[in-house]
């Protein structure tokens, strides 16, 4: 005779696993965005970077694909530089993210 299986401690193991696997995306997206520099951006700059790549062109989605497997690669310390040399020249423009006394661009 088969023994009856216990469906609340499968669900409960399974909803264990889809927390831990959420923590972790999470853990690496924000790795992610240090990595990349982005982390330089404000959070409203990066939030409108992100849901302006949303709605982006296929096109631009397959160039961006491959400059982001570039960096996975290693070949992303190049593209890295160039995403600081612009986060740099808009904080000389008084357009970077705000300094920790509130003004934008302060350094």
């Amino acid at each position: 005779m088969r023994k009856p299986r216990d469906f609340d401690a499968e669900l409960q193991a399974l909803t264990h696993k889809a927390k831990t696997l959420k923590t972790k995306k999470q853990s690496q997206l924000g790795e992610l965005v240090t990595a990349t520099g982005a982390d330089a951006l404000s959070i409203e700059q990066l939030a409108g970077a992100l849901l302006d790549a949303v709605g982006s062109d296929a096109s631009r989605k397959e160039a961006w694909r491959k400059s982001g497997a570039a960096f996975f690669r290693g070949d992303g310390a190049r593209a890295r530089k160039g995403a600081v040399r612009h986060a740099s020249s808009a904080s000389a423009n008084g357009a970077g993210p705000p300094s920790p006394s509130g003004e934008a661009g302060a350094a």
